[in-house]
């Protein structure tokens, strides 16, 4: 072991002669502790919370949406023999989109519909593969319960109308027909036969699903479809795929990825774990001027032994590491301490429901979502260990700009 961190280690475990400077160097390691704990819980929690924010966003809705310019297309069969053979696509289903109107026996809401094919619309939405949608046969009247088409509903949007399985809903399409005394919209009545929960609020709030031919009928598309719902085996390779797809189709067709759908979303919330991230580091700034400041004052104290030093052949680099290994071993302990608490704070919020959280605000409604991730921990303790080396660099410069003779005469 050098002379410089033997010195350095003698400073720590002796007594100071002033007290107030050991408080202060408790203080400052537990300002560290506490700024580093801070940022490791809140990005912990805003990591988990885009995670499980994705994770609910893809269960409810396809990794690509592939459509045409102009509005619908019937070809939709060939097309999706077409998609399903691109290396990297895992399914595909037809969907048809609109809005509608839902009456129930005392209460409206408007509602997304998408008419989905029952058979392959939960191999591309998960949220959807337990679902049940009767579709009676043709030519068999609807005088019978039985004969009534089926309609799945968002658990939200069906608390909304006060409605529960077996109920009847009216589905009311602004699509109906010309009569001598204007537009009429078309209804038609549905039995309520399933919910969805995927939990995000939006989507459990305002969507509602029919089979697809019951959509065509209400909308009078004949046989044509809104678009094509793909999901890939890889989701982060979404738009490459999107991109090998429409080439290959050509114009006028056109598609989106998960990416796209909900880029606002995304960008937002990575710019907020960047602020969040610089806001709270300030923290760890505020206690870095503390462990300046006990740096400054042993110096002060430590004159004369710095004087001695320098006299027996001390250079003035060998002094400059003695204060700065003094001043990185609290922001070290700091920052270990930090962690430690972080991992025990994120670990209780993981798995204890602190605070309840309003679906509507919040897009859950279960505990908060803590993901701690080893990139994000390495650069929280980096920033904080660099924040202290710089933090000793001006006071261990002044000690060793120290002159020995007036240091001795004068100490």
């Amino acid at each position: 072991m050098s002379f410089e961190y033997f010195i350095g280690r003698r400073y720590l475990r002796a007594k100071s002669k002033q007290s107030f400077i050991s408080l202060i160097t408790i203080l400052s390691t537990a300002g560290i502790a506490v700024g580093v704990m801070a940022l490791i819980v809140v990005i912990a929690v805003m990591t988990g919370f885009e995670s499980d924010l994705k994770s609910r966003i893809l269960g409810g809705q396809s990794h690509i949406v592939l459509m045409r310019h102009g509005g619908p297309f019937t070809e939709y069969r060939k097309i999706l023999k077409d998609v399903e053979k691109v290396d990297g696509v895992e399914s595909a289903t037809p969907v048809i989109y609109t809005q509608v109107m839902l009456r129930a026996s005392s209460r409206v809401s408007g509602a997304v519909l998408r008419g989905i094919d029952p058979e392959s619309a939960g191999q591309v939405i998960k949220t959807l593969d337990k679902v049940s949608l009767h579709n009676p046969k043709v030519g068999m009247g609807e005088s019978m319960d039985n004969n009534v088409p089926g309609i799945v509903l968002g658990k939200e949007l069906a608390n909304n109308l006060g409605v529960g399985i077996g109920d009847t809903i009216y589905l009311i399409s602004p699509r109906g027909m010309i009569s001598p005394i204007g537009h009429l919209p078309a209804m038609k009545r549905f039995k309520l036969t399933g919910f969805f929960e995927s939990g995000m609020y939006d989507y459990d709030g305002s969507f509602a699903y029919i089979n697809i031919e019951q959509a065509q009928k209400i909308l009078r598309m004949g046989n044509s479809v809104t678009g094509i719902e793909i999901r890939v085996d890889n989701m982060y390779k979404a738009r490459e795929i999107a991109q090998k797809i429409v080439s290959d189709l050509g114009f006028p067709f056109w598609a989106r990825d998960w990416m796209q759908m909900n880029q606002n979303l995304f960008t937002a919330l990575k710019l907020e774990k960047t602020v969040m991230f610089i806001i709270l580091s300030l923290i760890v700034l505020v206690a870095a001027f503390n462990v300046a400041s006990t740096l400054i004052m042993m110096v002060m104290e430590k004159t004369r032994d710095i004087a001695i030093l320098k006299a027996m052949g001390a250079t003035d680099k060998s002094i400059k590491k003695i204060f700065v290994f003094k001043g990185m071993v609290i922001g070290t302990v700091g920052t270990i301490l930090g962690v430690i608490l972080g991992f025990v704070l994120c670990t209780i919020l993981k798995h204890y429901k602190i605070a309840e959280l309003t679906g509507d605000i919040y897009y859950f409604t279960t505990k908060l979502p803590v993901r701690l991730e080893f990139f994000d921990v390495l650069i929280i303790v980096s920033a904080a260990l660099v924040i202290c080396f710089f933090a000793t660099i001006y006071p261990a410069r002044q000690a060793s700009k120290l002159d020995p003779v007036d240091a001795i005469r004068y100490g």
